[in-house]
Protein backbone atom coordinates (compact mmCIF):
# COMPACT_ATOMS: atom_id res chain seq x y z
CA UNK A 1 0.00 0.00 0.00
CA UNK A 2 1.63 3.26 -1.65
CA UNK A 3 1.91 6.11 1.42
CA UNK A 4 -0.11 9.18 0.45
CA UNK A 5 2.98 11.99 0.51
CA UNK A 6 1.22 14.88 -0.68
CA UNK A 7 1.36 16.60 2.84
CA UNK A 8 5.26 15.49 3.71
CA UNK A 9 6.13 17.47 0.24
CA UNK A 10 3.91 20.12 1.11
CA UNK A 11 5.84 20.65 4.31
CA UNK A 12 9.29 20.13 2.85
CA UNK A 13 7.84 22.78 0.04
CA UNK A 14 6.82 25.38 2.30
CA UNK A 15 9.73 24.94 4.90
CA UNK A 16 11.67 25.88 1.90
CA UNK A 17 9.80 28.89 1.31
CA UNK A 18 10.26 30.30 4.82
CA UNK A 19 14.02 29.71 4.40
CA UNK A 20 14.26 31.65 1.31
CA UNK A 21 11.87 34.48 2.35
CA UNK A 22 14.07 34.66 5.65
CA UNK A 23 17.30 34.86 3.57
CA UNK A 24 15.54 37.91 1.53
CA UNK A 25 14.34 39.38 4.99
CA UNK A 26 18.23 38.69 7.04
CA UNK A 27 20.11 40.25 3.96
CA UNK A 28 17.55 43.38 3.81
CA UNK A 29 18.81 46.10 5.91
CA UNK A 30 15.26 47.86 5.47
CA UNK A 31 13.87 45.06 8.68
CA UNK A 32 13.73 46.22 12.05
CA UNK A 33 15.02 43.35 14.68
CA UNK A 34 11.56 42.43 15.67
CA UNK A 35 10.35 42.00 12.26
CA UNK A 36 13.11 39.55 11.78
CA UNK A 37 12.03 37.51 14.57
CA UNK A 38 9.25 37.10 13.59
CA UNK A 39 10.27 35.59 10.08
CA UNK A 40 12.80 33.45 11.79
CA UNK A 41 9.83 31.99 13.98
CA UNK A 42 8.03 30.99 11.02
CA UNK A 43 10.85 29.59 9.78
CA UNK A 44 11.04 27.01 12.94
CA UNK A 45 7.80 26.83 13.20
CA UNK A 46 7.85 25.30 9.91
CA UNK A 47 10.90 23.30 11.01
CA UNK A 48 8.97 21.73 14.06
CA UNK A 49 5.80 20.99 11.62
CA UNK A 50 8.11 19.67 8.66
CA UNK A 51 9.86 17.47 11.37
CA UNK A 52 6.73 15.93 12.76
CA UNK A 53 5.87 14.68 9.64
CA UNK A 54 9.33 13.19 8.65
CA UNK A 55 9.52 11.09 11.65
CA UNK A 56 5.47 9.88 11.45
CA UNK A 57 6.01 9.00 7.96
CA UNK A 58 9.35 6.84 8.84
CA UNK A 59 7.15 5.54 11.26
CA UNK A 60 4.24 4.60 8.66
CA UNK A 61 6.88 3.60 6.18
CA UNK A 62 8.13 0.81 8.56
CA UNK A 63 4.75 -0.23 9.61
CA UNK A 64 3.80 -1.31 6.30
CA UNK A 65 6.90 -2.71 4.79
CA UNK A 66 8.29 -4.39 8.65
CA UNK A 67 4.58 -4.40 10.47
CA UNK A 68 2.94 -2.53 13.12
CA UNK A 69 4.52 -4.66 16.01
CA UNK A 70 8.17 -4.24 14.23
CA UNK A 71 7.42 -0.26 15.47
CA UNK A 72 5.34 -0.73 18.31
CA UNK A 73 6.87 1.19 21.64
CA UNK A 74 10.22 2.29 19.80
CA UNK A 75 12.05 5.26 20.87
CA UNK A 76 12.90 7.61 18.30
CA UNK A 77 16.70 7.08 18.25
CA UNK A 78 15.38 3.02 17.27
CA UNK A 79 13.39 4.74 14.38
CA UNK A 80 16.19 6.99 13.24
CA UNK A 81 18.65 3.52 13.26
CA UNK A 82 15.59 2.06 11.23
CA UNK A 83 15.23 4.68 8.72
CA UNK A 84 19.37 4.55 8.13
CA UNK A 85 19.12 0.53 7.80
CA UNK A 86 16.23 0.73 5.53
CA UNK A 87 18.13 3.73 3.14
CA UNK A 88 15.40 5.95 4.32
CA UNK A 89 18.09 8.78 5.48
CA UNK A 90 21.70 9.37 5.25
CA UNK A 91 22.89 10.70 8.55
CA UNK A 92 21.41 8.83 12.29
CA UNK A 93 23.60 11.48 14.17
CA UNK A 94 21.89 14.65 12.48
CA UNK A 95 18.63 13.01 12.99
CA UNK A 96 18.98 12.67 16.45
CA UNK A 97 20.17 16.52 16.54
CA UNK A 98 16.41 17.44 14.77
CA UNK A 99 15.18 15.74 17.37
CA UNK A 100 16.86 17.31 19.86
CA UNK A 101 16.21 20.71 18.89
CA UNK A 102 12.64 19.93 18.14
CA UNK A 103 11.82 19.27 21.77
CA UNK A 104 13.55 22.55 22.38
CA UNK A 105 11.72 24.50 19.87
CA UNK A 106 9.12 25.36 23.17
CA UNK A 107 12.14 27.43 24.53
CA UNK A 108 12.00 29.95 21.03
CA UNK A 109 11.55 32.85 23.66
CA UNK A 110 15.17 32.23 24.69
CA UNK A 111 17.38 33.73 21.84
CA UNK A 112 20.51 31.47 21.47
CA UNK A 113 18.13 28.61 21.34
CA UNK A 114 16.05 30.11 18.80
CA UNK A 115 19.22 31.17 16.93
CA UNK A 116 20.60 27.58 17.06
CA UNK A 117 17.21 26.03 15.54
CA UNK A 118 17.26 28.61 12.68
CA UNK A 119 20.59 27.59 12.22
CA UNK A 120 20.13 23.93 11.82
CA UNK A 121 17.02 24.12 9.54
CA UNK A 122 18.69 24.79 6.49
CA UNK A 123 20.47 21.13 6.58
CA UNK A 124 17.59 19.76 8.12
CA UNK A 125 15.76 20.94 5.09
CA UNK A 126 18.32 19.46 2.55
CA UNK A 127 17.80 16.01 4.73
CA UNK A 128 14.22 16.29 4.67
CA UNK A 129 13.84 16.67 0.97
CA UNK A 130 16.26 13.37 1.01
CA UNK A 131 13.66 11.80 2.79
CA UNK A 132 11.43 12.42 0.74
CA UNK A 133 13.27 11.15 -2.40
CA UNK A 134 14.17 8.34 -0.64
CA UNK A 135 10.48 7.38 0.89
CA UNK A 136 8.95 7.95 -2.59
CA UNK A 137 11.36 5.94 -4.71
CA UNK A 138 10.44 2.96 -2.28
CA UNK A 139 6.70 3.86 -1.88
CA UNK A 140 5.24 1.29 -3.55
Amino acid sequence: MALDLSSLSDAVASLESALDVADRFIDSEKFTKNEINVIKAGVIQNFEFTYELCWKFMKRWLDINHSESFTAGITRKQLFRYALENLLIEDFDRWLAYHELRNKTSHTYDELISAEIFKSARQFHNDAKMFLKAIEKKND
